[in-house]
């Protein structure tokens, strides 16, 4: 197996793996904690609207889902904070529209989309070197926004009107993170797929949960989680020839499976 390290496009999938599975690690705690994790649901498929367009107008499948990922985001994020519509009825329209337009383009388009399959279902073996620049791009910058506005966060995640009485600067971070897992989320699609993405973010933090109630040590340990069970699904579907995102969720469950006896035995 460790030949296959020799290989670039198996280095590629490696680094990628790695740094997707910090950011999720970070992003995924935070979006658990704050309760949205079919908010993000939504974004993902959403972010399919996006692939279709792309490739009909013969674009950058990740370039698309990007821009309908983040405007889907936002509009989630401006049209509940203003009381307008219930927040599930919001994650309904997108999650349906976004799915309806991605159908609807890639039918559109002349001939056969040949990547599609990738993002729906993930192949991390196919990731590129751009690909890799832009998931340490995105870790780094990940990485030092909660570095750097960690205690607001935590208040924003556990107590909003808090936030709001101590004077934080609630509408800009909400942006901030808000675009942070817009972009997570795109990223991750060539990892898990936009069918399996909502487990990857939701899984690690889901095992370090039972073991730690402090939001600290909950991010750090699902981070670790996140990137151990990722390299392991890795390696894994190389070994046996099986979907890498499919796999990299197996593991996830299988520690969450064992955790969750050995807790209980304990």
């Amino acid at each position: 197996m460790f030949e296959l390290l020799e290989y670039t496009f198996f280095q590629n999938a490696l680094l990628c793996t790695i740094l997707i599975g910090v950011s999720c690690g970070l992003i995924g705690t935070y979006i658990v904690a704050k309760r949205m994790v079919f908010i993000s649901g939504g974004i993902t498929h959403a972010s399919f609207g996006g692939l279709g367009l792309a490739y009909f107008l013969g674009l950058s499948p990740l370039f698309g889902a990007a821009v309908f990922a983040l405007a889907a985001a936002f509009c989630i994020l401006y049209l509940s904070d203003n009381k307008r519509f219930k927040e599930d009825s919001l994650i309904g329209i997108f999650w349906s529209a976004g799915m309806a337009i991605g159908v609807l383009f890639i039918y559109l388009t002349p001939g056969y989309a040949p990547n599609l399959l990738s993002y729906l279902f993930g192949n991390i073996l196919t990731v590129t070197g751009e690909q890799v620049i832009l998931s340490l791009l995105l870790c780094l910058v990940i990485i030092v926004f909660f570095a750097k506005f960690y205690r607001p966060l935590f208040y924003i995640a556990f107590d909003k009107e808090y936030s709001r009485t101590h004077f934080v600067a609630l509408d800009g971070l909400e942006i901030g993170i808000t675009a942070l897992i817009a972009l997570c989320i795109v990223l991750c699609m060539k990892l898990a797929g936009i069918i399996l993405v909502i487990s990857y973010l939701t899984m690690p933090q889901a095992i370090a949960g039972m073991f730690h109630k402090n939001f600290t040590k909950q991010l750090v340990w699902a981070t670790i989680i996140s990137c151990a069970g990722s390299v392991i699904g890795l390696f894994t579907s190389a070994a046996l020839k099986l979907p890498s995102g499919a796999t990299i969720v197996l593991c996830f469950l299988l520690i969450f499976i064992v955790c969750y006896l050995w807790k209980r035995k304990r």
